[in-house]
Order: C-alpha cells, then sequence, then structure tokens
C-alpha cells in the first residue's frame, strides 16, 4: 500500500459508510438495502448531495459496480453497517463493510448471511479471539500511518487492495446512481443481533451507527 493510494481515498478519512458486495448489480444493492432502484438518477458527487436529506431519518446511497463488486456509498448515515442490510447484502455472496462514525469505526465481512469478522480497527479490545488474519492486517496499515491524519482510509486502500478495484476521489466524484433511503425502509436485524452499547463489538453483530448530519463534504468542496 503506497502513501499515494491513501492520499487519494480523502472520501473515506472519516464520517463515511460503505459496502462492497461480490457479483451483484447495483439495481440488486439497491433493492437488498430496502430501496427503490427505480427511483435512482445517475448523479455526479455534488449533483447527489443536493438529494441529501440532512435529517436523521434518511441516507443518501450512492452504488456502482467495479470489476466483479458492487460499492455503496452512503451519505449521513450508518444503514450499512447494520445487520439486517448487511445479511441481506450478504445472501450468496459475500460483503465488507467499513464504517467510521462519531466515536466508533467498525469493519465487518460477512458470508452469504452470516457475520465472519467484526471489529473496531484500533481498539484492542474488540481484538478478536483468536486473532483474523484481517485484524493483524488492518493493524498494521493504521500503524504504517499513524500520525499523519488519515483516519480510515489506510482500511478502506486494505479493503480496495484486497479486491482488486480503485475507488478514489475521482472515481467516486464521478456520476453513479443515486437516491435516497428512508429509515423506516430499512431491512430489520435479526431479533438480539444488534448492537447499541459501548465497548467492543459482540461478534455477530453491528453497531447502531451514529449519523453523520449535515455538511459532509464532497471531494470536490474539500480541496480534493
Amino acid at each position: 500500500m503506497t502513501a499515494d493510494a491513501v492520499d487519494s481515498l480523502r472520501w473515506a478519512v472519516a464520517w463515511v459508510c460503505v459496502t462492497f458486495t461480490r457479483g451483484v448489480s447495483s439495481e440488486e444493492v439497491f433493492t437488498r438495502y430496502g430501496a427503490d432502484p427505480d427511483q435512482a438518477r445517475l448523479l455526479d458527487w455534488d449533483a447527489a448531495l443536493d438529494l441529501a436529506p440532512g435529517d436523521e431519518e434518511a441516507s443518501l446511497l450512492r452504488a456502482g459496480s467495479l470489476g466483479e463488486w458492487t460499492f455503496c456509498v452512503e451519505e449521513d448515515g450508518g444503514i450499512g453497517a447494520l445487520d439486517g442490510p448487511l445479511a441481506k447484502l450478504s445472501r450468496g455472496t459475500e460483503t465488507y463493510s467499513m464504517a467510521t462514525t462519531d466515536g466508533m469505526n467498525v469493519f465487518q465481512y460477512w458470508r452469504d448471511g452470516e457475520c465472519v469478522e467484526n471489529f473496531e480497527p484500533g481498539m484492542e479490545y474488540t481484538r478478536p479471539e483468536p486473532t483474523t488474519a484481517w485484524w493483524d492486517r488492518v493493524e498494521a496499515a493504521l500503524a504504517a500511518h499513524e500520525g499523519e491524519d488519515a483516519g480510515m482510509a489506510p482500511v478502506m486502500a486494505l479493503i480496495l487492495d484486497h479486491l482488486g478495484i480503485t475507488l478514489d476521489d475521482a472515481t467516486l466524484a464521478r456520476p453513479w446512481p443515486s437516491l435516497t433511503l428512508a429509515e423506516d425502509e430499512v431491512p430489520s436485524a435479526p431479533h438480539g443481533d444488534t448492537y447499541a452499547g459501548e465497548g467492543p463489538v459482540p461478534r455477530g453483530t453491528a453497531p447502531t451507527a451514529a449519523r453523520t448530519g449535515p455538511g459532509r463534504e464532497s471531494p470536490r468542496s474539500a480541496g480534493r
């Protein structure tokens, strides 16, 4: 992982939730999130931000396919870190999720509706037992960029390198299918499988992610 790779991911430094699902279309990804893909419009980042609801009851989703993976980047929310959507996204395939919200960052890997890995990067007390390969790789990536104000960008670079795709600032700023999703349309999590407390993220659960609220910058408006 090069410094240039991390520098090109300013969108991933903080306040973002993104999923990567293998072998499904962007339309199917929207459906598994609980959204109507027919409502999607092809918009670049700045135009899509005009759709952002700016409240705590909806999220802006932008999705697209890169190689065999389909990403979904979320604005103003953390739906892609919740058990319900992740179970549906990974049904019959696999999904990676990275969420960085106010006070909590969460890495997850789901396969066929089941959570395989779930921890908070940089938080030793969430270290899986036994330690997993992803924990070691994520911690090494963060350590290599310690003190650089890189946030979770090194983790995102690691995920993208593993998937063999590019989702840098320039790529994300291009037009992609975009829509808003109301909170009450989100698929429910299996009973007892959510997490909304402090401390380690229990294995097999997902946090109730904090909302980012209005004011999130696009790559262009942030000087990227």
